[in-house]
């Protein structure tokens, strides 16, 4: 039978780190009949989280993908979901999976509302435009609170939050929900994990609060829908409860509004209602707009839409390696369709790829398939040279879609090998590694000669390391953590560099005069503009000195850390008819480039990380003295269920063992959580104190 594309979705499950973003993905596929048995992440059994760190650790580190089936409304529904980890560390995960979703759910805990991680995967998704619905998870836990997280939504992440259940009960006594839309409540029976359930008239005591729930939705809706005003002005209760389920479907779509549901992953309730929403709410590929790219030969815009008769065209999101079928490319296929044995065009290699095989993935097994049309998500394999971000498409019809743009890492740490004979093991599991994640950097210290391997966090390197340890059997020794600085300019400077050497014979020579300025915060790196007339340099020597200036950011005047952003602008300059080639005019940019930034007042930036502490009261004076000690400036405070919260900016470099130091402050009761914000200008003490520890790790 022919699948009807608008029958797909491509769907993430999201949130702050421990939600229940894996138990809630266990059940759905427990309900879909994927799995015979639920597993669970306390357990190490969850399907999804199958990495060895995953299960020990009880956490998600990489986002994992599977397709289930659901029946509804007598339709049968494909979904393509992708569990991502919560933890800030591999954020890089939300972000490449979100490149290639239509749609998410992002889970919130009914204890603690919106949480830090919450607010950092909500902007990723403003940033993609990818509509959402909510589940406010854990109502069955002493202290949840429905209607106070559906407020924090609203207030904290400016969302348009429309409640289309309520809870039956809170905590322990917490049993059901009640559909506002079909005026029915929900109870699920304990026995069974939850398959069955009894859907009866609303309780006496809960009708007034469902009709005015209700009503609220009904509000909502007729300021974005002239039918539903018109009915609603006139003859409420001629509105069905149809009109709302495509009203409410349509401003989703249009993000005007986020519809929120309730219930319990763990206690088996609730669950159902996702996926319900999933395929009433939740866009299907041929609901969103057409994907636009790039001809990559006459760089005009085109457009596919999601028709498998369109040209091939797919993004390849993610790169893994897997120890029976080797490197494995998730992609997303945007229009058209291929099969295995055919063959791909990556626009950035500019190359033919052989698809040998075709997978439908379902966390780390790999189910053969004939062939993948527009809409779906699979991985393959027998590939040469793939990254993730390459576009695959068709070689008459290319495209080049638009990257995907990872975030710097900000800690590093210097690493070698135990046994000398395991170099190059730690060199290919490094360059393996790197491959996977974007996130994750590799580089030689000029000075020191040491092997930097830097990422997003501690957590992020501590599971690097394991990996390499039991995947590629290779054991290292490691240095402390190092805070990942950048250098920037910020002053305009004009200077003229004349590189002459002569040796006999045939000689260099380069003649140039640039403009050295800050660049774009916004963009990092070099934005090159020559303004040359007249043939003074030749056309074939600016690139050279743009690679020139290139390699100099590498190295910033002052510690040697890479300068952020720049622009230079070529205005004049000379050259020679036999002395100068390419090579004389790479080293000009590299020498004007550096005596240039010298001269352009350079400053050093520094990653500074946004912090909340949830602590008892009486713990609020010790946790405000030693985050002032740590430079870290209070940006508010507030209460949570009678526990502070402070929101602190605070440098990451004096931010190594703060949640030992935490415990200890709070007598094990204060919990923390960070993430990166942004890079500042460190100040002249700091500045001097890093070259002091800068100087002696050198002298080592």
């Amino acid at each position: 039978m022919k699948k009807n594309i608008k029958y797909n979705r491509n769907i993430g499950i999201v949130a702050h780190i421990d939600a229940g973003k894996t138990t809630t993905t266990e059940r759905i596929l427990f309900y879909t009949g994927i799995n015979h048995k639920i597993g669970e992440v306390h357990d190490g059994t969850a399907t999804m989280d199958w990495m060895l760190q995953e299960q020990e650790r009880g956490i998600t580190i990489t986002s994992a993908a599977t397709r289930c089936e659901w029946i509804y409304n007598n339709n049968k529904y494909y979904i393509n979901i992708i569990d991502t980890p919560g933890h800030v560390d591999f954020t890089v995960e939300v972000e490449r999976s979100m490149r290639v979703l239509d749609g998410m759910v992002v889970l919130f805990s009914a204890v603690d509302g919106v949480e830090p991680q919450s607010e950092t995967v909500w902007r990723q998704a403003d940033k993609y435009e990818i509509p959402r619905i909510a589940f406010v998870n854990k109502m069955d836990r002493q202290g949840a609170n429905f209607l106070d997280v559906c407020l924090q939504i609203k207030k904290i992440l400016g969302a348009n939050s429309v409640p289309i259940q309520i809870p039956i009960g809170y905590g322990e006594n917490f049993i059901g929900v009640v559909d506002l839309i079909r005026d029915k409540a929900i109870i699920w029976e304990e026995k069974n994990y939850g398959m069955t359930y009894k859907v009866i008239s609303v309780p006496d005591d809960m009708k007034r609060t469902t009709e005015k729930y209700k009503n609220n939705i009904i509000e909502i809706l007729s300021e974005f829908d002239d039918e539903i005003m018109e009915k609603f002005l006139y003859d409420n209760s001629s509105i069905s409860k149809n009109d709302i389920i495509k009203s409410l479907r349509k401003n989703t779509i249009e993000m005007k509004i986020i519809p929120i549901l309730c219930g319990s992953s763990f206690k088996n309730k609730g669950v159902q209602s996702i996926l319900d929403a999933i395929c009433n709410y939740l866009p299907s590929p041929v609901d969103m707009k057409n994907v636009v790219g790039i001809n990559p030969i006459n760089k005009k815009k085109i457009c596919r839409k999601p028709d498998e008769n369109d040209p091939f065209s797919a993004l390849a999101f993610k790169i893994s390696t897997d120890p029976f079928v080797g490197r494995l490319a998730f992609f997303r296929v945007y229009s058209g369709k291929i099969f295995p044995g055919s063959y791909s065009f990556n626009s950035r290699s500019g190359n033919k790829e052989r698809i040998s095989r075709i997978y439908q993935m379902h966390a780390n097994k790999q189910n053969p398939i004939k062939e993948i049309k527009a809409g779906d998500i699979a991985a393959i394999v027998g590939f040469k040279d793939i990254k993730t971000g390459d576009t695959l498409c068709d070689e008459k019809n290319p495209i080049l879609l638009e990257k995907i743009f990872f975030p710097d890492p900000v800690i590093g740490l210097a690493v070698e090998p135990k046994y000398k004979s395991d170099i190059d093991k730690m060199s290919i599991a490094l360059s393996k590694l790197m491959e996977e994640d974007p996130t994750f950097q590799v580089r030689t210290d000029e000075y020191t000669s040491q092997t930097i391997i830097s990422g997003m966090g501690e957590l992020h390197l501590e599971i690097i390391i394991d990996r390499m340890k039991r995947e590629f059997n290779v054991e290292v020794n490691q240095g402390e953590p190092q805070v990942e600085y950048k250098e920037a300019i910020t002053k305009s400077i004009e200077h003229r560099e004349i590189y002459k050497k002569q040796t006999g014979g045939r000689g260099k020579f380069a003649d140039i005069l640039l403009k050295l300025e800050p660049g774009e915060k916004e963009k990092p790196g070099l934005i090159f503009i020559s303004k040359i007339k007249g043939g003074n340099i030749p056309k074939e020597y600016i690139p050279s000195i743009e690679k020139g200036c290139k390699e100099m950011m590498k190295n910033g005047p002052l510690f040697g850390y890479e300068i952020d952003n720049a622009k230079v602008t070529i205005l004049d300059g000379s050259y020679h008819s036999v002395d100068s080639d390419q090579l004389s005019f790479e080293l000009a940019g590299k020498f004007a480039f550096r005596s240039a930034s010298k001269k352009a007042n350079p400053v050093l930036l520094e990653p500074i990380m946004k912090l909340e502490v949830i602590i008892p009261e009486e713990n609020m004076g010790d946790v405000i003295g030693d985050l002032n000690r740590r430079r870290g400036i209070i940006q508010n405070m507030g209460n949570k269920n009678n526990i502070k919260i402070i929101n602190v900016m605070v440098p990451l470099s004096e931010m190594f063992g703060y949640v030992t130091s935490l415990r200890t402050l709070s007598s094990g009761r204060g919990t923390s959580t960070m993430e990166f914000s942004h890079y500042d200008v460190v100040s002249n003490s700091v500045m001097n104190n890093i070259l002091i520890k800068k100087n002696k790790n050198e002298n080592k």
